[in-house]
């Protein structure tokens, strides 16, 4: 018998973590978790290191290390969280050789501060690589305007890019237009295509719920049809622009000198409504060549209950674009959801990061405490 998470595995989803920790990494609950729950990679980004520090166990030596140094809580923010991705990498390591690169991965994201400073974006993007130093990482840049750029000069680089907080299929169409014209940049300085990897993160729950909002307000019959609908169905149409654009002559071209496809990645996949199924947004966005990152609970609550039958998307997008269109027929502007929902993850990621300084600064005034 095989467990729900490996069959997801054999469907071709790539399932990741999406949750650090310096315990998980000392336990070895993060190797356990790719023997038994079928993981080949984490993603992080400023709330899950903000909750890892402010309540996770194993970083009082570190932080008592840099106090003394005297460093501030940026420098030891820097310090720490490029210390858990490093090792975390190492754990990954034996995943990246089996899968050429294209699994085994963890996730360090640039400074949210920096969310709309292109070349500040570059500079820390080309810092945290050469920092971290291992070959699996993968530096998160945000798919704000200010970010497409830098998206492109990181690959230009050399560099693996998770792309994140992606919410509309325009802003993807811009986002996969940045890692061609970054991996054509690579080419023509050089590079070895073959070891610049990259995927997409496009956003799920959260579309849901503030779609959900808006559908309430408007109180219609035909509006409450639509409700938990649109995040899947926003994603199966992301997939189906990936399948058009990398099918077309740029991009092979590109394929044909060596380069890795951008996977779509299916990111904020935890259910945030409790009257909806606890797997949701992992069953029904099943398709080869993608990653699904989780938060823990919904990674046991698949491996513990998770129905995974076959490609979930590639046969649906007719009914995607129904929905998507049924909103706008309700008077749903989704092209404001998916900007005030960008906005707003941004917002909440520099939000988090603040929090985080003042723990780390707390902890660097009295690391006898800590």
């Amino acid at each position: 018998m095989t467990t729900p998470t490996q069959q997801l595995s054999a469907q071709g989803v790539s399932i990741w973590l999406d949750d650090l920790s310096r315990k998980r990494i000392t336990t070895g609950n993060l190797a356990d978790l790719i023997v038994n729950r079928s993981v080949v990679g984490v993603t992080t980004n400023p709330t899950i290191f903000a909750n890892a520090v402010s309540h996770g166990e194993g970083y009082q030596d570190q932080v008592a290390e840099l106090a003394a140094a005297g460093s501030n809580a940026d420098d030891a923010i820097f310090q720490i969280t490029t210390t858990d991705v490093r090792d975390a990498c190492d754990i990954f390591r034996p995943v990246y050789d089996a899968t050429a690169g294209q699994d085994g991965r963890v996730s360090i994201e640039v400074s949210p501060d920096l969310a709309h400073q292109t070349q500040a974006t570059i500079d820390q993007a080309a810092q945290l690589w050469s920092t971290v130093d291992r070959p699996n990482a993968y530096i998160k840049i945000p798919a704000t305007k200010a970010g497409l750029e830098a998206i492109t000069a990181t690959i230009a680089a050399g560099i693996s890019v998770n792309v994140t907080l992606i919410f509309s299929l325009a802003r993807y169409a811009e986002v996969i237009d940045a890692y061609l014209t970054g991996l054509e940049k690579a080419k023509a300085a050089g590079h070895d295509l073959t070891q610049i990897h990259s995927v997409a993160s496009f956003f799920v729950s959260r579309v849901d719920t503030e779609v959900d909002k808006r559908l309430g307000a408007v109180g219609t019959d035909a509006a409450a049809a639509l409700k938990s609908k649109s995040g899947i169905a926003n994603a199966r149409l992301a997939y189906e622009l990936y399948e058009k654009e990398f099918a077309g002559d740029r991009a092979k071209a590109l394929a044909d000198a060596g380069a890795n496809t951008q996977r779509p990645l299916w990111a904020s996949t935890g259910v945030k409504d409790p009257s909806l199924p606890d797997t949701l947004y992992v069953t029904e966005l099943v398709a080869p060549g993608t990653v699904n990152t989780m938060p823990e609970k919904t990674l046991e609550a698949v491996f513990d209950h998770g129905v995974i039958g076959g490609d979930a998307i590639t046969g649906a997008y007719a009914d995607a674009h129904a929905v998507i269109d049924g909103l706008a027929s309700v008077g749903i502007d989704f092209d404001d959801v998916t900007q005030v929902l960008e906005d707003e993850g941004v917002e909440k990621f520099i939000t988090s990061w603040h929090e985080l300084q003042d723990t780390v600064a707390q902890a660097l005034r009295r690391p006898e405490e800590q």
